[in-house]
């Protein structure tokens, strides 16, 4: 199948299985040293897939991660990929300040730099947390030396998003920071998502493929795509005393994951965000 000529983002979000959002109600952070560790391994699983078609992404890595595994940022790094900071503990910017979330993206982005030896220049926040309430952070994040952000998701959600906000890459007003959303196609009046996680493994593959290439054609833009190293971990813990919606979103079609994510690949041009935006960055 002809792939189309505009090149898209592809991008992972490093954290394990343990630190997703929907999880801080069931496993304290307190316990994550405890725990069985998977995220080194999915990751190299990842890159794997990624040298055997030929791509590069940008790796949104937790700090906590990184600082549990620093060999595997570097393999990320001399795998030619693009290393970017989530974070350090998986923390919401809806729950923190100011002056901690300058303290976590500050910590953050100098545990990176000095593990990889190469600059940071993007950030995406814990579960797309900024919104139209906390547009302070973005000022901060170029305060400290980050050039873009990739954390607004237009679309209406009960944990997070701000559907009022551009499609598109977009320079903030306040701030010299360029934000750049996850994907969605513009349908009835409303943003739909398309950019990966939980709708990837939700929607049929040919929904997504769709309204991805809507996006490339109707729109002329590239689209930003993410997942997450557990997202192709049928074998991971399963956690007890979930909400069947979390459950749901957390487990469903995990086995089909890396085999459509393949597929996605082989069928769309990818690069990293710094490469795909570059004259914006």
């Amino acid at each position: 199948m002809q792939k189309n000529n505009l090149t898209n983002a592809m991008s992972v979000d490093v954290e394990d299985y343990f630190q997703v959002s929907a999880f801080e109600k069931v496993i304290s952070r307190d316990s994550w040293d405890n725990l069985n560790h998977r995220v080194e391994q999915n990751t190299d699983r990842i890159l794997q897939i990624f040298s055997n078609c030929n791509i590069h992404a940008t790796f949104f890595m937790l700090g906590w991660v990184a600082e549990h595994y620093p060999n595997l940022v570097r393999r990320i790094v001399e795998s030619g990929h693009e290393l970017a900071s989530h974070g350090y503990n998986h923390i919401r910017v809806t729950t923190q300040n100011p002056k901690s979330f300058k303290e976590d993206v500050s910590r953050t982005k100098k545990l990176l730099e000095d593990l990889s030896g190469i600059s940071v220049v993007g950030y995406r926040a814990a579960s797309y947390s900024i919104g139209r309430n906390n547009l302070w952070a973005h000022e901060i994040l170029a305060d400290t030396g980050y050039r873009y952000s990739s954390s607004i998701y237009p679309v209406r959600h009960d944990l997070y998003g701000m559907p009022e906000a551009p499609r598109f890459a977009f320079q903030t007003p306040k701030a010299l920071l360029l934000e750049i959303p996850i994907s969605t196609v513009r349908l009835f009046k409303q943003n739909f998502p398309c950019g990966g996680g939980g709708y990837f493994r939700l929607f049929p593959y040919r929904l997504s493929r769709w309204a991805l290439r809507r996006v490339n054609q109707k729109d002329n833009q590239p689209c930003v795509f993410y997942f997450h190293p557990w997202e192709i971990d049928p074998e991971q813990p399963q956690q007890k005393n979930l909400k069947l919606k979390t459950r749901i979103r957390h487990y469903l079609n995990l086995k089909r994951m890396e085999k459509r994510l393949i597929r996605l690949i082989s069928e769309f041009h990818w690069d990293r965000i710094d490469k795909v935006f570059p004259s914006k960055i």
